[in-house]
């Protein structure tokens, strides 16, 4: 039986190839891994039956026999989808699956269920808890998905992010979480929130399998890491930057910096004027107004049922002026083109908080999504690094952000990075 999160992707490939197991000894292994911890982590919305796995044919696969865990808002056909409504909204399954788990399926990988999502991405939380605590947040929208990898449960699990659902959840259960440049792959099949914003990544307890399945999902290059990290520029920079940092957060940032630095990177202050510091309240703005249009339908026919605070969202959104949400859109499209210069010239990459702290206690709140936001609006891709602890053990995490389109560049520092912090 294969060993909770000692393979990668390419290490389990390369066991098959010396018939040290089969195709499937990752989708049994995960089975049992459920079986034992389940109960307590509650990670799955659906599971797909033990016995119905079938790899679809295919030369060069990149994700043969690999076990991925789908968030419950993207579409299945052989499972229903909840989009986190507690069951008051389901479908027995879609016609067709949403592109990636076809994209997925094509390159070997098989769905082994449906992962519990926030109400409709956002605030109201599930059931899931924090693997490492459980008496705490998993964070979310991307709740399960987080759990189901920290716990060991599946290797490879996908995500979304509209605000800070796959990176603030990938802080608080210690994993990586990638979210590309938005568009990178497509949304077709997902249940949309903020379109302009709606981005599609995934969680891996390594920094390897994050490459792999971008490889494997983009048709991109192998990504390689670099031969060091000399020269490498390093931005701080949160944002927002007015806040005091929390002792754990500030310990992770100030750790990370000191590895870097030590293994050859140039670390150092990256000041930004404070008009990306109110990109914040401009991802509010845009954040409710795309909602109340996205959810439309759902809010006309469910708006009892729904939780306070998505409808409070909508009822934002519903009270935005065009003018408002216009203005904010092109707030950060200047922000967006003057941080492209700030990449050319400047840093390669930025390093910044992921959340304001470990997991908070409790399970009716998923914790403050603020040092996503930002980011997440101008669109650029944005990595955790489960590099760090804090309180009691807990993990804190921090984020690599990149330019837009430079997803490749990032994730090849980020493994060089990675393997010269240890």
């Amino acid at each position: 039986m294969l060993e909770r999160g000692d393979d990668t992707i390419e290490a389990f490939r390369a066991r098959v190839a010396r018939d040290e197991c089969d195709d499937l000894a990752w989708w049994h292994a995960c089975q049992t891994r459920i079986e034992a911890r389940e109960a307590d982590v509650q990670a799955w919305e659906y599971r797909m039956p033990p016995t119905s796995t079938a790899i679809l044919p295919g030369a060069g696969q990149l994700l043969r026999g690999v076990p991925v865990g789908i968030k419950d808002i993207i579409d299945t056909a052989e499972m229903p989808t909840t989009w986190g409504t507690g069951g008051y909204l389901v479908s027995p399954g879609a016609i067709v699956d949403a592109a990636v788990v076809t994209l997925l399926k094509r390159q070997g990988a098989l769905p082994l269920g449906k992962t519990v999502s926030t109400e409709f991405a956002y605030f109201t939380p599930g059931k899931t808890r924090n693997p490492h605590d459980l008496s705490r947040t998993p964070g979310g929208s991307s709740s399960g998905s987080a759990a189901a990898v920290a716990a060991g449960m599946v290797p490879l699990a996908l995500g979304t992010q509209t605000a800070g659902s796959i990176i603030r959840p990938a802080s608080y259960c210690g994993v990586f979480g990638f979210k590309p440049t938005v568009n990178t792959v497509s949304f077709s099949g997902i249940k949309a929130f903020a379109p302009s914003m709606d981005t599609l990544g995934w969680f891996a307890r390594h920094i390897e399998d994050i490459c792999t399945t971008f490889t494997a999902l983009t048709r991109s290059e192998a990504i390689e890491p670099l031969p060091d990290v000399g020269g490498i520029r390093v931005g701080l920079r949160n944002l927002p930057g007015d806040r005091p940092l929390d002792p754990d957060v500030a310990q992770a940032l100030s750790s990370t910096a000191s590895r870097l630095e030590q293994a050859g990177a140039r670390v150092f202050a990256l000041p930004l004027d404070t008009r990306y510091d109110d990109l914040v309240r401009h991802h509010q703005v845009v954040l409710a107004y795309e909602a109340a249009q996205s959810l439309a339908s759902e809010f006309q026919q469910h708006g009892d049922e729904m939780g306070a605070r998505l409808v409070e969202l909508i009822e934002e959104g519903l009270a935005t002026s065009h003018a408002d949400y216009r203005a904010s859109l092109l707030a950060a499209e200047e922000c967006r083109q003057a941080l492209s210069r700030v990449f050319a010239d400047e840093v390669d990459v930025i390093l910044a908080a992921s959340a304001p702290g470990v997991a908070p206690q409790g399970l009716d709140a998923t914790g403050d999504p603020i040092y996503c936001r930002a980011w997440t609006l101008l669109g650029v891709p944005c990595l955790n690094l489960p590099l760090n602890t804090g309180q009691a053990g807990l993990p804190v995490g921090v984020q690599l952000v990149a330019d837009r389109w430079q997803d490749e560049r990032l994730l090849s520092i980020a493994r060089t990075l990675v393997a010269a912090a240890g």
